[in-house]
This record gives C-alpha cells, structure tokens and sequence, in this order.
C-alpha cells in the first residue's frame, strides 16, 4: 500500500500543471507519515505546519498573497522554504479554512512550489 501511495505522490511531483495536493482520509492511518517520508526521501528539505499542534501558523494566511505567506511561514519556522526544493507540509490543514482558500492562489501564482 505503501508504494503505491508514494508512486502516485512521485506523479504529483513531477506533473504540469500540478495542483496542491490534499490528502483526506481517516484518523491514525499514516497520511502524515507517508507525507513526511515522500518529502524527505524526493526533496532537499521539507517544512511542517501542523495548524491543530501550532494553531498560531493559521496567523501566517490573514492575506492569500503566497509571496508574503512564504516569508511569514519562514520567519515563524526559522526554515527556507525553496520553490522546486521544500517540500511545504500543511498538516490538519482543516484547521484553518483560511489556508485551504489560500491554496488555489499558490496554484495560480507559485505553480513551481510542492
């Protein structure tokens, strides 16, 4: 199961036109595990924003500009996020709704950041 789930995240990567991608799923069955993995194992670093663990990071997607989203998140993670590079985990995401509006003006304004 395992490798098929990283197989389709490996087309994700590498496809035009490529949307954020969400992952639903039950509790406890290893989204975030597998997410992490993938990120680690197919990029040179990967950023985690977990919204239910640190909900100030909802704070970061008062505006929808990604540009400014990006340079918040990384004053807020002390990490660079590299479009092409960083792989950008948004975890319980479904903890901001703000960020999930967000989502479709990084597909539209930064179609190179994973």
């Amino acid at each position: 199961m395992e490798r098929l789930i990283e197989q389709e995240l490996l087309q994700w990567k590498t496809k035009r036109g490529r949307l954020p991608l969400i992952i639903r799923g039950a509790r406890q069955v290893g989204k975030s595990y597998i997410v992490e993995k993938f990120g680690k194992d197919h990029f040179d670093s990967i950023v985690v924003v977990d919204f239910e663990f640190q909900p100030r990071f909802c704070e970061c997607f008062e505006t929808l500009d990604p540009k400014m989203i990006l340079n918040r998140l990384e004053v807020m993670t002390g990490e660079t996020i590299i479009k092409g590079k960083t792989l950008l985990f948004l975890d319980e995401i479904q903890q901001c709704p703000q960020a999930i509006k967000a989502l479709r003006y990084f597909k539209e304004k930064m179609p190179s950041l994973h």
